[in-house]
């Protein structure tokens, strides 16, 4: 297996840990939190982020996607690596604009930006890693429920989210209806489709097969399964852009040192997300992902997606062969008070909730309207 020629050899884990720079997070404590699986994990720490002012009735939870964090806004600085990745959209003056709204942000749990996770240490003060219990989708809203608790925010004016974030936004609205008065889905799903389950669990097995994985106790060796990791992330970004993207930005262009250009594209990324993240948390928050059907004990889809009463409106991406159109509508179908399907023109593929500020954020200022 080749690696991707900048990744550190010597790098454990791109999570954030204690005592490296907080950044704009803030963490709260939300005690115990009871699992799907009967499990519990103790003592729950979850990091967050929040701009604007709280007026008891402007809060909006806007959820990550896979790979994502709290840092929705600002720039890149001490704590934060990179430009919030919804900076366009959110902040002052801006399509979610917190001059009028209070928005909210948090580290998912079992991430590896500030919220409990794998890389976080256990009651016996050493990290979880492969002893970290699975979780759910609805475990995860279980969690930022408890969040919003402890921030006395009662109802949110809207909850937006796009891909795994979009997940989680729809368990809010179908397990918490009173809770959430606007909802935003971005090329997101009902259920985990078997191509998605079948792209998400190779991913998987390939940083379960790095040498350096070691079951998921990687964190005191000299190193952490970077190859796996990288080779997962190249993976998964093959499926984030479209066919049409990478043959007109790339074609057959080989570069100076003989690598395809598209080859070095996926290396570059690959190489990101290994400096910035952990790979006990992508191998969790993926197969949490792959677990997330509404309809399951709900009585199936269509009565789950009933249970929304939330003004909704549903976008997807046109060129989105991760999370295609059919989705998409299939939740605004379903859903009582949902708009017809926005779909997005985009080349970017799945990566056009991220990529396509304008047409995104103009949705995005018209619900909240």
């Amino acid at each position: 297996m080749t690696i991707s020629p900048s990744i550190d050899p010597s790098l454990v884990t791109g999570a954030w840990r204690g005592g490296d720079p907080s950044g704009r997070r803030q963490f709260v404590d939300i005690g115990d939190l009871q699992l799907d699986s009967g499990r519990t994990i103790p003592d729950v720490r979850i990091a967050y982020e929040s701009w604007g002012e709280f007026d008891g009735s402007n809060a909006v939870l806007v959820l990550h996607a896979l790979t994502g964090d709290s840092h929705v806004s600002g720039p890149a600085e001490a704590g934060h690596p990179t430009v919030g990745w919804w900076d366009a959209i959110v902040g002052p003056g801006k399509p979610v604009d917190t001059n009028r709204h209070h928005v909210v942000a948090a580290n998912i749990l079992g991430g590896c930006q500030g919220s409990t996770g794998p890389s976080s240490r256990d009651a016996d003060g050493l990290p979880w890693g492969g002893s970290f219990p699975d979780l759910t989708v609805r475990d995860q809203v279980r969690a930022e429920v408890a969040l919003a608790d402890a921030l006395g925010i009662r109802t949110w004016r809207a909850v937006m989210g796009g891909s795994a974030g979009g997940m989680r936004a729809l368990e809010w609205a179908i397990e918490h209806p009173e809770r959430v008065e606007r909802l935003f889905l971005l090329a997101t799903s009902a259920y985990a489709s078997a191509d998605q389950i079948a792209l998400s669990s190779t991913q998987i097995d390939a940083i379960r097969t790095d040498g350096a994985f070691f079951g998921g106790d990687y964190y005191d060796g000299p190193h952490g399964p970077l190859h796996g990791l990288d080779l997962a992330r190249r993976m998964a970004h093959i499926s984030y852009r479209s066919e049409t993207e990478l043959s007109q930005r790339f074609g057959r262009d080989v570069q100076d040192d003989g690598r395809f250009a598209v080859v070095s594209y996926l290396q570059h990324h690959g190489a990101k997300l290994v400096s910035r993240f952990d790979a006990n948390s992508y191998i969790l928050l993926s197969a949490a992902m792959n677990s997330h059907d509404v309809g399951r004990d709900r009585g199936g889809i269509a009565a789950a997606l009933a249970r929304v009463t939330a003004r909704t409106v549903v976008a997807g991406i046109d060129s989105d062969r991760l999370y295609p159109l059919y989705q998409q509508q299939e939740l605004a179908d379903g859903i009582p008070d949902a708009a017809p399907l926005e779909v997005v023109r985009s080349d970017y593929g799945h990566d056009g909730f991220l990529v396509e500020a304008d047409r995104v954020g103009q949705l995005a200022r018209d619900l909240l309207a």
